[in-house]
């Protein structure tokens, strides 16, 4: 004999499954995508851009809230794409950021996240911030090359790789903004593209940095490949 139907224990039943799911989905979009509410350096990202292509006024402060989901509205308006507040993938590829770049921090402790503050400190000192983050992003792209060495250590102490090193001011105190750099550019932020090298062309001596192919300039220095 069939038990009969209980409907009110069908319904907490099927509730509890969507709520289940509810909280996967949150979770699994949580992981992927740039919302309200989401906090760190991949936020800080996201509002840098917003502001670089000014949809956005004020600091980048890496807490996402109603001037950042309003900021990406209107982006997302202006270039056509879904107007949902939320930075997905194809929002992040418009704005030039990639998601859940911030992982590749973990690969480094904060011994190696202080040197490179240091050398930020010692190299970019006086250039704007962004000039700061494609210094550190020149480091890191040099760990990630075969070219140069595979630490961030051996490429800063790579023999006649940074004045800084050889000049002493590497070994100054960094301060705050070399230190969120550095930080930044841990976190996946690029502002070259890729480059391996920088110069500034009014001091640099030696002819062969003269033949990579320039691909920017910030600030006072070239950055090339």
């Amino acid at each position: 004999m069939k038990e009969p139907f209980d409907i009110k224990e069908f319904a907490l039943q099927l509730a509890a499954a969507l709520l289940t799911f509810a909280l996967f989905v949150f979770a699994v979009r949580a992981d992927a995508d740039v919302a309200w509410g989401s906090k760190g350096d991949m936020v800080r990202q996201v509002q840098q851009k917003l502001i670089q292509y000014g949809y956005m006024d004020g600091a980048a402060d890496g807490v996402f809230g109603k001037d950042t989901y309003d900021a990406v509205v209107w982006f997302q308006r202006k270039n056509g794409l879904s107007a949902d507040g939320v930075v997905g993938k194809k929002t992040a590829a418009a704005l030039g950021v990639t998601l859940n770049s911030s992982v590749s921090a973990s690969a480094y402790n904060e011994s190696e996240s202080y040197m490179l503050a240091r050398l930020v400190h010692g190299e970019a000192r006086g250039e704007p911030y962004v000039g700061k983050v494609a210094v550190a992003a020149v480091v890191l792209n040099r760990v990630k090359s075969a070219s140069f060495p595979n630490t961030i250590a051996g490429v800063i102490y790579q023999a006649g790789a940074f004045d800084a090193v050889a000049d002493g001011q590497f070994y100054l105190t960094p301060d705050a903004d070399s230190i969120r750099a550095a930080k930044d550019a841990l976190g996946g932020w690029d502002p070259t593209g890729g480059c391996l090298y920088y110069f500034n062309p009014v001091t640099a001596t030696s002819k062969w940095i003269w033949t990579r192919t320039i691909q920017l300039t910030i600030g006072k220095h070239h950055f090339a490949i």
